[in-house]
């Protein structure tokens, strides 16, 4: 019995111990894909390396990319609790661009801003399979982000729209600190700038949205139509 006022604890034994479990299988796929390639590895190999059957495996990650590929649910959940907690008044790209400042400033790996992550970045890049998991888990953002914004009552073309804008500044800008810390420069260096092109990106994310809620065209569709005109 828990004295009174007491606070439960975050999750039971069995949910830590899953935790555990999924965590050390995560480790052990990480370590050897690093090192010898993500299509050289066999999930009965990872099943191996983490003392766990190769069913216990699939129990965790239906599929193999999801082996390296784990903070997909993060990612998701992250995106979601900044769009809907957002505060009034506040549009939806620009709850994703604090987002995205935030996870820059905490240096998180989701940023894509850290001195360890080239090698998990050479190890997509070297897989085609984690490549085309990486394109598939952008477009179920995109629908998923598309269909909180239509519960929230913006019509479906708009919803769509806004979404594609966000999912395209958020991988634009991952992109962008991966392939500066894979060329070289420190996760400092690539930290001390990255905030303005979070700002820049979303600031042209907007200008679209409110051009496209409007119907006003972008300067170069006017000129191009005086042009013609």
């Amino acid at each position: 019995m828990k004295p009174p006022g007491a606070a439960a604890p975050p999750t039971s034994l069995r949910e830590r111990k899953k935790q555990q479990t999924r965590a050390r299988i995560s480790a052990a796929a990480a370590l050897l894909f690093v090192e010898r390639g993500f299509d050289a590895v066999s999930v009965a190999e990872v099943a191996e390396a983490a003392e766990v059957s190769k069913m216990t495996v699939f129990n965790y990650f239906p599929h193999k990319e999801e082996l390296f590929l784990d903070r997909a649910p993060e990612a998701l959940g992250l995106v979601t609790a900044a769009v809907r907690g957002r505060p009034a008044g506040t549009g939806p790209l620009a709850a994703l661009r604090d987002l995205a400042l935030d996870l820059a400033e905490r240096r998180h790996a989701l940023g894509g801003i850290g001195d360890d992550l080239p090698p998990f970045w050479r190890t997509v890049l070297g897989s085609p399979a984690l490549r085309a998991h990486v394109r598939e888990f952008t477009e179920s953002l995109e629908d998923h982000l598309a269909g909180l914004l239509a519960a929230e009552g913006a019509p479906p073309v708009e919803a769509r729209f806004t979404a594609a804008l966000g999912t395209t500044a958020l991988r634009t800008l991952h992109t962008a600190a991966a392939g500066r810390i894979l060329a070289g420069e420190s996760a400092d260096a690539v930290a001390a700038t990255h905030p303005a092109l979070i700002a820049r990106t979303f600031a042209a994310a907007e200008a679209a949205a409110a051009r496209f809620a409007t119907g006003e065209p972008s300067a170069g569709a006017r000129e191009s139509d005086h042009q013609e005109g």
